[in-house]
């Protein structure tokens, strides 16, 4: 279960995400579920970047979205993210991906969470 973050992080690892929802599953009603999904949110955030930073050219446009829609689940219930995952995940993003609209949709989002007055990202 320590080593599925890291796994998580490599780009288009469908099988080890599923095996992620199953763990969120049993940890449901559990006080580690939170952490579990800080390092979620983290793998998802690197592996968005991995993602952008190998196909500059929107290849893996399904891989993506799934990880777009992922990320975007996972800020509405963190709503706290590792400033430097949001760092390079903006940057990157942004580098590579300025056109594409669910990127730039699921980033608006993310600001709108993030950003909001009890955040603790905006102070």
């Amino acid at each position: 279960m320590d080593q599925l973050p890291a796994a998580l992080e490599r780009a288009g690892n469908e099988e080890s995400w599923a095996v992620a929802d199953a763990i969120s599953r049993v940890l449901k009603n559990s006080e580690g579920l939170h952490s579990w999904r800080r390092r979620l949110l983290s793998a998802c955030m690197k592996g968005l970047v991995a993602l952008y930073s190998s196909s500059k050219d929107e290849s893996k446009q399904e891989v993506e979205r799934s990880m777009l829609l992922r990320l975007e689940e996972l800020l509405c219930v963190v709503e706290e993210v590792d400033p430097n995952d949001w760092c390079s995940l903006v940057k990157t993003g942004l580098k590579y991906r300025y056109r594409d609209e669910t990127f730039l949709k699921v980033l608006n989002v993310a600001i709108q969470s993030l950003y909001k007055k009890e955040s603790s990202f905006s102070q």
